[in-house]
């Protein structure tokens, strides 16, 4: 499971790159905005290009600006990262999102009406080039994504199971209003689910049960963190708890489901759920996820590939409970530790070579 966060997926593809080299293959990969984007460059494409293909993506979101390491301070690094997306939210970034007429403009009396500040379609011309849609829809991996009705707000699931998906699908996912557009499809209008399920752990328990079970999670926003000391911390905190908090009562949900389903079924299959979160470095701005800046995105990458490896680890060990659903998620200061030494010291394999 795939969680949304924009410029914060940088986190996922390092996550991925580690489960690549150690070749474990998902069986089913959902995901939520940019990760459903980054699911589908996996499912779409052979293994041996998957990772290539993925960081071809982030090689080209990119800001082509100089990087700043954090070893240099806080506030030094917090100004570079404030400049490079104040870039991305003026340029826009290649391969993904653009501006768009009137957009903003539409604010004045005078301008017509618009529904996004951002045009995404650099975004379908990036999916039908790194994307093989035919493998995605028949390939050895399933598929799913989710997204929102904009008007009477349920959740949508697409999958490969049932559906043929194509770009206009992952688009929709990853149409964060107001920023993006949304997708109509099928008659209906649809956008990021973001606010409302950005981590979809739910959709895959809608089945039985049928063998043991490992799931991954990967989220971008933590629901933990320090104690926030300016205001641009209190407002990053913020949202990370406004899209991190249905993660939440999730794994509560889920929880008390298999408690209930134990007690009916002792002998029901286990399940085993790894929960990765991103816990944003102290350099992070309430901008973030429009951060495209090389350092930024490298610190995310190898952050994501040491939390997959401290959580294959912590999956290696025997439950923490004798229950049938055992929950694994690294504490806080591994996790914090984790984003705060970003990629000084660390290679980032495939970045690296793409770039």
């Amino acid at each position: 499971m795939l969680g949304g966060g924009n410029a914060l997926g940088a986190y996922l593809a390092g996550a991925y790159e580690q489960l690549d080299e150690r070749n474990i293959r998902p069986d089913w990969i959902i995901g939520a905005s940019i990760g459903a984007i980054t699911g589908a460059i996996l499912v779409g494409n052979a293994p041996e290009r998957r990772m290539e293909r993925l960081a071809r993506l982030w090689d080209e979101a990119t800001l082509p600006t100089f990087p700043m390491p954090s070893s240099l301070g806080l506030k030094p690094r917090q100004i570079y990262n404030g400049l490079n997306m104040t870039l991305s939210a003026m340029f826009g970034r290649p391969g993904i999102f653009r501006h768009r007429y009137p957009g903003l403009w539409s604010a004045l009396p005078w301008v017509p009406n618009d529904t996004a500040l951002y045009d995404t379609a650099p975004l379908r011309i990036t999916l039908e080039r790194l994307v093989d849609f035919d493998r995605l829809n028949n390939g050895e991996i399933r598929f799913s994504l989710v997204c929102v009705d904009l008007e009477s707000g349920e959740e949508v699931f697409f999958d490969t199971a049932r559906d043929r998906i194509g770009p206009e699908h992952i688009m929709a996912s990853a149409a964060i209003t107001p920023a993006f557009p949304p997708v109509e499809i099928d008659g209906r209008l649809l956008c990021d689910p973001g606010y409302t399920n950005n981590l979809p752990l739910d959709y895959v328990f809608r089945e039985p049960v049928q063998g043991d079970l490992t799931c991954i999670a990967v989220d971008l926003f933590s629901l933990r963190n320090h104690r926030p000391k300016s205001l641009d911390a209190v407002l990053e905190r913020t949202q990370d708890i406004v899209f991190s908090s249905a993660t939440r009562r999730s794994i509560a949900s889920l929880k008390r489901e298999f408690e209930l389903l134990e007690k009916q079924d002792p002998d029901s299959p286990p399940v085993r759920l790894l929960h990765l979160a991103y816990q944003a470095a102290r350099h992070e701005i309430a901008g973030k996820t429009l951060d495209f800046s090389p350092s930024s995105i490298r610190d995310r990458w190898a952050a994501g590939r040491r939390d997959m490896a401290n959580g294959l680890e912590a999956l290696r060990l025997p439950p923490a409970s004798k229950g049938r659903f055992d929950y694994i998620c690294p504490d806080r200061e591994a996790a914090g530790g984790s984003a705060e030494a970003g990629a000084e010291g660390e290679a980032t394999p495939t970045l690296d070579k793409v770039a």
